[in-house]
């Protein structure tokens, strides 16, 4: 059987899962990791595969991946990408899906925190650039700047964050606008090198070179 993007989408069991994540972070004071999260995920990981020429079929186990990649969270933050990974093989076999593109779905989820991931597979990749490319003023749910904590102050500082694929060019770049008047552009580096250095991992296994630019300035 094929398991399809909307059928994982408008599962109500799976829902009920990110819903849950979600709130888990949101006692733990962490920024929206909710459907807005994974759904810009999931467009930007399969746009992403198309353009590199991967199949339509890669493409949508990238959106289904995306879709599932924080489910983990509903356990503990800790070690959320493999509990996650561990949820989803039962959810997407108990959905009847296909025990090879099950692997690669779980492999994409357990390997996406910057902790512990690495770019196995093309979807682990895009999943990657997907999900550390996702930062954004709508993603802080404290709107109290006197109390904001660096991660709140990074995102909400976040104008416009664009990642662009120019395959002449064999590059892929993190192009984002920060207003330096509520954070400065070192604040987003210091508090997510990490991250940039595994979308760099993740654009070599496309045989591409990854860029940060800020403002307009190379960071990488």
């Amino acid at each position: 059987m094929s398991v399809t993007y909307d059928m994982v989408k408008h599962n109500a069991e799976i829902n009920a899962y990110i819903r849950g994540a979600d709130a888990s972070m949101s006692a733990m004071g962490y920024t929206e990791h909710s459907f807005a999260h994974v759904g810009k995920c999931a467009d930007m990981a399969s746009r992403l595969l198309l353009e590199l020429g991967y199949t339509e079929r890669e493409a949508e186990l990238a959106r289904i991946a995306a879709h599932m990649h924080d489910i983990g969270n509903l356990v503990n933050r800790n070690d959320h990408a493999h509990s996650g990974a561990v949820m989803a093989f039962t959810l997407l076999d108990k959905l009847g899906m296909a025990a090879d593109e099950i692997a690669l779905v779980v492999s994409a989820i357990g390997h996406h925190d910057e902790h512990t991931a690495v770019p196995v597979n093309p979807i682990a990749a895009a999943l990657i650039l997907a999900d550390k490319s996702d930062v954004r003023r709508s993603r802080v749910r404290n709107r109290n700047d006197i109390s904001f904590d660096i991660h709140d102050r990074v995102n909400y500082a976040v104008e416009h964050a664009d990642l662009v694929l120019d395959k002449p060019a064999g590059t892929i770049t993190l192009n984002i606008g920060i207003d330096t008047g509520i954070c400065a552009v070192m604040d987003y580096f210091e508090i997510f090198t990490t991250r940039m250095l595994l979308c760099r991992r993740a654009a070599e296994f496309f045989g591409l070179h990854f860029k940060l630019l800020i403002n307009g300035a190379v960071i990488i």
